[in-house]
């Protein structure tokens, strides 16, 4: 007889197998390094960095994913041992999953004209994890992204294949209505880099980082400035008016703690810095960009408050 601690035992051993295997083989990039798409990050991204413009110019390090990415329609034949391993954590119950964190080490700038090519491998297969979401397993693959023959940098991401934890078991509202608790946004991931953010918010503040050797804002939260490289930094507080940049509205997939439809903005800050977030007070047809709106702060549930912001022009003021 199998006990259910050799059935894991087991189990593991099958997905430790998978550790070594490759992922991806000899992939190439769909496009080259180029101009255009640099600029379009750096738009979005509100980075004017001038080293990312001119006759001279590489791609801001962090797009080093970007030019990997194969879109909508994926890579034709790349179906391997990364497909087999998430398919065995199915068959096994871990059914879910979600990215916990990724890695990049860069080692060559890139510059426009470079064309890209990429390995990956299966990096490990962690032993079975009890979570705040469940049970399951972390996976972890390393990428390494080449310009030419020559290596660029190095990207690992690792997601966590999971069963979901219940919530509320053997608890329920009048005429056993399910526990509302199963509704609850997810959680903001807060680390040491952007703590003070989320301090802020539940004192009702929005704050943005200020370089304190060339004083430029910025954000999101960074351990370093964009501009000059300091680490050194403090933070105003946002006056709350903005505008629109950008946006899309939301209808699918479908997620239990939202109703779609719903808008997402780009907002651009009166400071001149940028920040994603829901556009409420309007309908989400009715959101256009150069909307003018104004920051409140939403109260999720019980343990969450997230900054909103609402339309002052085809809505409530």
């Amino acid at each position: 007889m199998v006990t259910q601690a050799g059935q894991e035992a087991l189990e593991y051993a099958g997905l430790k197998a998978f550790e070594g295997r490759a992922a991806a083989t000899t992939g190439e990039g769909r496009d080259p390094v180029n101009a255009p798409m640099i600029r379009h990050w750096c738009e979005a991204m509100g980075d004017t960095n001038p080293a990312y413009e001119g006759p001279d110019a590489i791609a801001p390090p962090t797009m080093l994913q970007a030019w990997t990415m194969a879109g909508l329609s994926g890579y034709a034949g790349r179906a391997g041992a990364y497909d087999d391993l998430l398919a065995l954590l199915d068959g096994a119950g871990y059914t879910s999953v979600v990215a916990t964190d990724c890695e990049q080490e860069y080692l060559r700038p890139l510059r426009p004209g470079d064309a890209i090519s990429f390995d990956a491998v299966i990096e490990s297969v962690s032993p079975l994890k009890t979570t705040k979401l469940g049970t399951g397993h972390f996976v972890t693959t390393r990428m390494d992204v080449r310009a030419g023959r020559e290596l660029a940098g190095t990207l690992r991401f690792r997601i966590l294949k999971y069963a979901p934890a219940a919530r509320g078991a053997g608890r329920s509202g009048a005429g056993g209505a399910p526990d509302a608790s199963k509704k609850l946004r997810p959680r903001p991931v807060v680390n040491r880099d952007n703590a003070g953010f989320w301090e802020g918010v539940t004192e009702h503040r929005l704050l943005i980082q200020r370089c304190r050797g060339c004083e430029t804002l910025r954000f999101p939260w960074l351990p370093g400035c964009n501009a000059c490289g300091g680490r050194q930094w403090d933070t105003v507080r946002a006056g709350g008016e903005g505008t629109v940049f950008s946006y899309v509205v939301m209808h699918h997939p479908p997620f239990p703690a939202f109703d779609p439809p719903y808008a997402v903005g780009l907002i651009e800050l009166a400071e001149g810095v940028r920040i994603v977030s829901n556009v409420v007070g309007v309908a989400p047809d009715k959101v256009r960009i150069g909307m003018p709106v104004r920051l409140e702060f939403m109260r999720a549930d019980a343990e969450l408050e997230l900054p909103v912001f609402r339309a002052l022009e085809g809505g409530e003021a």
